[in-house]
C-alpha cells in the first residue's frame, strides 16, 4: 500500500529548519498574494519573517474561513473511556509508569457520562483512551459507539493507532471522524519521547492516516504536540502530510489541531515555547494556505484566545471538557491526560459565540440515504 513514508522520506528535518530561517519578507509577500498556494508557501508563512504581517494574516483568514464555513463553530466535548495505558510518554499524565489509579468506565459509566452531555446539548462526542491495546481495544471501541450511537449525531474517536481493517469496523459502528497525532514528526528525537510500548514505533503511527483513509472514514484529524520540538519544523510536516493526504484520499474531510504541551501529572516542561502571538499565526496560516481545511481548539488554550480565535480561522471548538475517565459525573477524581485551561459551562461557550456575531453549531451533518 502507498502511504506517506515515501513522501516523507523526501525531506529532512534539519534542511526544513534552515529553510525557514532563509524566508525573507519577500518570499512572505508573495505568498501572500498568490490566489492558489502551496506547501512551500506555506512554509513562508509560518517563518519569522511572517511574523510582521500577522495582521494582514488575521484579516485574510477571517475572509477566507467565512467564505468556506460562514460564521459557525461547531461545538463537541470529549468523553474519556480509560486511562489505561501501555506506552511511555515523557509528557502524558496516562504514561505507563506514572503510580495512578487506572480506570475505564463500564457500560452503565460509559452512559451516565453520555447522559450528562445530552443534558448541556453536546451532539457531537469525541471518544478518548489510552494505548492500552490488550485491555481497552478495538471490541470495547465498537461496543462503546455502539451505545451511544442512538444519542449522538456524531461520534469521532482519538484512540491507540489501530489496523486498516479495525479503522473499518468503526467506519461500519458509525464513527464520523479518526484524530491521531503524530506528536513530533522528528525522527531523530521520537524515540527520546516515546520508550517503551507500540507508540515506540515511529514509522506505524506515520502510517496511520493511511490506514484511516483507506478504510473510508469521512474525516481524518492530524496535528502535533506543539512544545516537543520546533513549532515550525514540526507543523511543516503536519501540513505537508495533510497535502499528501489529501490528495490520496480525497473523498476525506481533514481537520488540524493545536495541542500545546499543558501541565499534567509526572510529565516533562515543554522544551519550546509557543507564544499566543506564534499559535495565531500558525493558525492564520493554515487557513490561508488551505481553505477547505478544517480547524479545531481545544479548552487547553486560556479563554482570552479562544474568545478572539472564534473570528480568526476556528471552525469547532471543545467546551465544558473533562479529560479524565468519569470526569462528567462518575468519577470527577480520576486521574486527568491534561489539565483544561478554559472551563467555562458549554452554556457560556455558546453566547460567547454569539456574542462574536457566530453561530454555535452542536450538530454536524446527517447521513441521508435515498433510494435503499
Amino acid at each position: 500500500m502507498k502511504s506517506f513514508t515515501s513522501v516523507f522520506e523526501q525531506y529532512r528535518w534539519n534542511d526544513i529548519k534552515s529553510r525557514l530561517e532563509t524566508v525573507t519578507p519577500a518570499d512572505v509577500e508573495r505568498s501572500l498574494h498568490k490566489t492558489s498556494r502551496t506547501i512551500d508557501d506555506f512554509l513562508n508563512l509560518i517563518s519569522s519573517a511572517a511574523a510582521g504581517k500577522l495582521e494582514v494574516m488575521a484579516g485574510m483568514a477571517q475572509r477566507l474561513t467565512q467564505k468556506r464555513f460562514g460564521k459557525t463553530i461547531q461545538l463537541y466535548a470529549p468523553l474519556y473511556l480509560s486511562n489505561e495505558c501501555q506506552n511511555i510518554c515523557t509528557y502524558c499524565g496516562f504514561s505507563l509508569d506514572n503510580p495512578i489509579k487506572r480506570k475505564t468506565l463500564s457500560d452503565t459509566e460509559l452512559m451516565i457520562e453520555a447522559s450528562v452531555l445530552k443534558s448541556m446539548s453536546v451532539n457531537h462526542v469525541l471518544l478518548v483512551s489510552g494505548e492500552a491495546n490488550k485491555t481497552v481495544g478495538i471490541s470495547c471501541f465498537v461496543n462503546a459507539v455502539k451505545l451511544l450511537k442512538p444519542h449522538f449525531a456524531n461520534i469521532s474517536i482519538e484512540v491507540q493507532p489501530l489496523s486498516e481493517v479495525e479503522y473499518g469496523q468503526l467506519h461500519e459502528v458509525g464513527v464520523n471522524a479518526v484524530l491521531v497525532y503524530q506528536e513530533t514528526y522528528h525522527q531523530e528525537v521520537y524515540k527520546e519521547y516515546h520508550p517503551k510500548g507500540r507508540k515506540s514505533n515511529f514509522g506505524f503511527r506515520l502510517e496511520t492516516p493511511d490506514r484511516i483513509g483507506s478504510a473510508g472514514i469521512h474525516k481524518i484529524g492530524l496535528g502535533v504536540l506543539l512544545g516537543l520540538e520546533d513549532w515550525r519544523v514540526d507543523s511543516f510536516f503536519n501540513a505537508l502530510h495533510i497535502d499528501y493526504l489529501q490528495k490520496q484520499y480525497w473523498k476525506s474531510k481533514f481537520s488540524v489541531s493545536f495541542p500545546r504541551l499543558r501541565p499534567a501529572e509526572g510529565i516533562i516542561e515543554p522544551n519550546f515555547i509557543m507564544s499566543d502571538k506564534d499559535l495565531l499565526q500558525l493558525i492564520c496560516a493554515y487557513r490561508i494556505w488551505n481553505e477547505d481545511l478544517e480547524i479545531s481548539i481545544s479548552t487547553r488554550e486560556n479563554e482570552t484566545f479562544r474568545n478572539h480565535i472564534i473570528s480568526l480561522g476556528a471552525t469547532a471548538m471543545s467546551a465544558a471538557s473533562k479529560t479524565n475517565p468519569g470526569g462528567y459525573a462518575v468519577d470527577r477524581q480520576s486521574l486527568e491526560q491534561f489539565e483544561t485551561s478554559d472551563e467555562r459551562s458549554m452554556e457560556e461557550i455558546k453566547s460567547i459565540i454569539r456574542k462574536a456575531g457566530y453561530d454555535p453549531v452542536m450538530k454536524d451533518w446527517d447521513t441521508v440515504y435515498s433510494g435503499v
